[in-house]
């Protein structure tokens, strides 16, 4: 396996060198790329073996990490390794992700193989193989409380729950910028972002074509106060977060299946392998996506769909959205529940009506629930949308409550011991 470790940068002169030095130390070709910097970045790493890209004006992180991928390619390298300049990462760390590479082909022998003969574009994507599996590893930042920002935990947090709902695998920090990519993949997508915001579509878009994400603990250095550097802009960095993330959460839900890289795993063949796997799922269904957070969202959006005017076919669209969405299904049925007809309903079409016409509805006869039906499901429909989203986080909020309670209760229990 060929590695270039990467290094982008936009206006980060004063640590650049330091950082470049300590990733020609661990022995791999080093590629600089500089995003428009204004401050002179490449002129700070003048004098060392190393390559170096230029942009004529900022056009962003994700810009400048498919631009060094086009690169790789032209010089035959078949992995990207990616820091950050501003000293954040150690490179000493690069081996960590390097040795988590190594190790997937064992880990995946049969899919490996399967893959081989998979009629897809995969091929350059296994060009390398055995020796590196194709998946992308996530150097996860460890985030001591007492050394970390509050503010970059929350985000990391944040940020880690909704790429697990938009596609279902759990990296542990979706933020960081310090991975292993394969260039092929990188060079077979397109992608819709290009700027802080490409860490997190490229992460999912590998999920979706069947690559694993795996992590792998690293640590990180925040300078104190006014020395750390950082480009993230709190409103515009923001909305561009908000409209990818609103953007994947919809491609989730659509019903045709994404371009995979990689095969699914087969599905079992005989009647025996079939009710073994169905009793699996069946356990699966029970226990998937059952962490508090979790558990709490499928309640919440359980009961928002349940209040909708989507009768008979409410429990069908519950089990797909949860299932596009990697919800617990399960609970998600259960506390549609909660959304009891006439009740809820009831309390919608009141909602509806009294915004529609300014009055309560109160002529209760055959008329007005029979043939006027139609005026009656666009009220509940209305009203739903009112009612349904703060009964459904007050759902969501009670039960992450009474699950960390209970988690803390039983904590306490197990540290008693049995004579507690």
């Amino acid at each position: 396996m060929r590695v270039l470790v990467v290094i982008p940068v936009y206006n980060h002169a004063a640590t650049l060198r330091a950082v470049a030095e300590a990733a020609l130390r661990e022995g791999h070709p080093v590629l600089v790329v500089d995003d428009g910097s204004t401050d002179g970045s490449l002129e700070a790493v003048a004098g060392l073996e190393l390559h170096r890209l230029r942009g004529a004006r900022n056009r962003g992180k994700g810009h400048a990490l498919l631009a060094a991928a086009a690169w790789a390619e032209r010089h035959g390298f078949d992995a990207l390794l990616t820091l950050d300049a501003d000293g954040q990462h150690d490179p000493s760390d690069c081996g960590a992700l390097l040795a988590a590479a190594r190790q997937l082909p064992s880990d995946c022998g049969a899919l490996l193989a399967a893959a081989r003969q998979f009629p897809s574009d995969c091929g350059a994507l296994l060009a390398a193989a055995p020796a590196a599996w194709p998946a992308i590893i996530v150097g996860a930042r460890i985030m001591a409380p007492d050394r970390t920002p509050r503010a970059s935990r929350f985000g990391r947090a944040f940020s880690n729950f909704w790429v697990r709902l938009e596609c279902g695998q759990r990296p542990e920090d979706t933020q960081s910028g310090f991975r292993l990519y394969p260039v092929a993949f990188l060079r077979s997508r397109r992608f819709f972002t290009r700027r802080y915001t490409f860490e997190i579509e490229v992460l999912v878009r590998a999920a979706w074509a069947g690559l694993p994400l795996r992590s792998v603990p690293v640590s990180v250095y925040y300078p104190p106060g006014a020395a750390r550097i950082s480009h993230f802009h709190q409103v515009w960095d923001n909305l561009r977060l908000t409209g990818l993330h609103t953007a994947l959460i919809v491609r989730s839900l659509l019903p045709w299946p994404h371009r995979r890289l990689l095969p699914a795993p087969p599905r079992p063949v005989g009647a025996r392998a079939r009710l073994r796997s169905a009793r699996v799922q069946l356990g699966q269904l029970a226990s998937e996506h059952n962490s508090p957070g979790e558990l709490a969202v499928a309640v919440g959006s359980g009961i928002f769909l349940g209040a909708l005017p989507i009768m008979p076919f409410g429990l069908v669209t519950i089990c797909y959205v949860h299932q596009k969405l990697h919800l617990n299904k399960l609970a998600g049925a259960l506390a549609s529940n909660l959304s009891i007809f006439p009740f809820v309903p009831f309390l919608c079409m009141e909602t509806g009506h009294l915004l529609l016409y300014h009055h309560l509805w109160t002529a209760f006869n055959r008329t007005t629930l029979l043939y006027q039906l139609h005026h009656r499901l666009w009220e509940w429909l209305i009203g739903a949308l009112l009612i349904g989203p703060p009964l459904g986080a007050a759902g969501a909020l009670l039960t992450y409550l009474g699950l960390r309670a209970g988690s803390r209760a039983g904590a306490g229990d197990s540290d008693q011991g049995p004579d507690g």
